[in-house]
């Protein structure tokens, strides 16, 4: 796994967020020497689809993509609809998009990108019932395990995890992808 160290990673979500989309691209952010951050529309600690509990570190209101070097999405259908409503969220991404940042989304966090106004054209997953929402939006979907388009990095299930957060560390150890577009 390549290092990644000196880096920072948002990982915006809210409550309803499936468990394991934020603690095991978490993990492959920390290991890899990177530092994670999560971000939120919501202030104190953020609560998953099972269970888990993870303190928030920022406001997403207070943030812009120029502090981070790549975004996460994590998955989870009440974190997924919950977040596209957010208009700091929204504009939160697409400043992602804008400065050719890597950005990995997996299963619902897809919906987000169909605000953001980003998939025109870009080829990419989700969980399958985003497959519709995206290819409205202009996106190509496909129906693989990870897909890589110019930084962004798509998924499908948490079954999908190990090779979404292998990619996701790969490009963000690259950096910048000039195709990265809004």
């Amino acid at each position: 796994m390549p290092s990644i160290e000196g880096k920072t990673v948002a990982f915006l979500l809210t409550d309803g967020f499936e468990d394991s989309e934020l603690t095991e691209p978490w993990k492959a952010v920390t290991e890899a020497g990177g530092t994670a951050v999560l971000v939120s529309p919501k202030s104190g600690e953020v609560t998953g689809e099972k269970g888990h509990t993870q303190t928030v570190d920022r406001a997403v209101a207070d943030c812009v993509a120029e502090g981070f070097d790549a975004l996460v999405l994590p998955g989870g259908v009440g974190n997924g609809d919950k977040l596209r409503m957010e208009d700091d969220a929204v504009d939160f991404v697409r400043g992602f998009f804008e400065q050719h940042k890597p950005v990995a989304v997996i299963c619902h966090g897809g919906w987000i990108l169909t605000d953001a106004d980003v998939v025109d054209g870009r080829r990419m997953t989700s969980y399958p019932s985003l497959r519709t929402d995206l290819v409205n939006a202009g996106a190509l979907w496909v129906d693989e395990e990870v897909v890589v388009d110019a930084g962004l990095v798509s998924s499908r299930t948490p079954e999908d995890l190990p090779a979404f957060c292998a990619k996701l560390v790969e490009e963000v150890a690259e950096g910048r992808h000039e195709k990265q577009h809004a």
